[in-house]
């Protein structure tokens, strides 16, 4: 399976976005989704991640109560709906896979492409 991330854009402080990450090859029933983001000069976090098999999401401090990670029901494509973003979430956000289980440590995951950039201005 490769994933391709998109959506990204201009944002203002406060304002709200959705990430979509599409899955290509196989479907995703039995993988775990993480959204993750690089800024300028800064190391890649992980945001937050999705267990399609189990449906057990996971997110970070900063994303908790603020993004939300879904997908659809065919499986194939998975959401980061952000609001209230803040400047530092500004960076380019990528989606990958993993086998099954949920974690933020990105290095767990692959299959990613190339990422989404959000920029986040007034």
């Amino acid at each position: 399976v490769q994933l391709q991330a998109s959506g990204g854009g201009l944002v203002q402080p406060g304002g709200s976005l959705r990430l979509s990450c599409a899955a290509s090859g196989d479907i995703l029933d039995e993988y775990a989704v993480l959204w993750f983001r690089q800024a300028p000069e800064k190391e890649r976090e992980g945001v937050a991640c999705m267990s399609i098999w189990s449906g057990m999401t996971l997110y970070s401090n900063f994303a908790k109560g603020r993004f939300t990670i879904s997908r659809d029901n065919a499986k194939k494509m998975v959401f980061l709906e952000m609001t209230n973003v803040k400047p530092e979430d500004a960076g380019v956000y990528y989606c990958g896979e993993r086998w099954r289980s949920c974690t933020l440590r990105v290095n767990d995951f692959g299959s990613w492409g190339q990422g989404t950039l959000v920029t986040v201005s007034s």
